[in-house]
């Protein structure tokens, strides 16, 4: 099972009315809206023999980070690594970066200690918007992103998810494993 844990979003017309705003240049892949999420831990291929395991670590994190529900507001771009060399388009968490700063770190802690790999970069929470192929058409979003600051929306977080992507030709495909409820 491919799984990662999230905060996902609940208005996918949001989102891609934010994506809406980059340019249609054929190296730019746009996310399916209606996956939208905030990655706290991406976990990689795990043996289903691991889950009972996983859920009640992620469970402990949980409770161990003491975030109550929470209202996030995401809006602006960004992008990965640089805007020399862009391989992600992102939206950026404006309101609730603490809480989920909170939440991945004692997410971190507890898969960790279970032998699956630590983050190997800082935590940025963010909704990747599309994905560049190269850099063809690079200067128009550059552009975009320098100039557009669009607000994407505000959010109720009251719960995490472990969620597994199965690949696809026509794009990954989301299915919630587990919920673990804040507060």
């Amino acid at each position: 099972m491919r799984l990662f844990v999230s905060v996902d979003l609940d208005d996918p017309d949001a989102v891609a009315d934010a994506q809406a705003h980059l340019p249609a240049v054929g190296s730019l892949r746009p996310v399916d809206p209606a996956g939208a999420h905030v990655t706290l831990k991406f976990l990689g291929e795990v043996d289903p023999d691991r889950l009972d395991a996983l859920e009640a670590a992620l469970a402990t994190a949980v409770d161990d980070a003491g975030v109550d529900p929470f209202h996030m507001v995401v809006g602006g771009f960004g992008v990965f690594p640089s805007l020399d060399y862009i391989s992600v388009v992102w939206t950026g968490v404006r309101e609730g970066g603490p809480e989920l700063t909170r939440l991945h770190e004692t997410i971190e802690r507890e898969t960790t200690a279970l032998g699956f790999d630590p983050e190997d970069h800082e935590f940025t929470p963010h909704v990747t918007l599309a994905r560049m192929d190269d850099a063809r058409g690079k200067e128009a979003v550059q552009r975009v992103v320098r100039e557009a600051d669009p607000t994407v929306g505000g959010y109720d977080v009251t719960e995490v998810r472990l969620t597994e992507s199965r690949l696809t030709d026509d794009g990954p495909v989301y299915e919630t494993v587990a919920r673990f409820p804040l507060g």
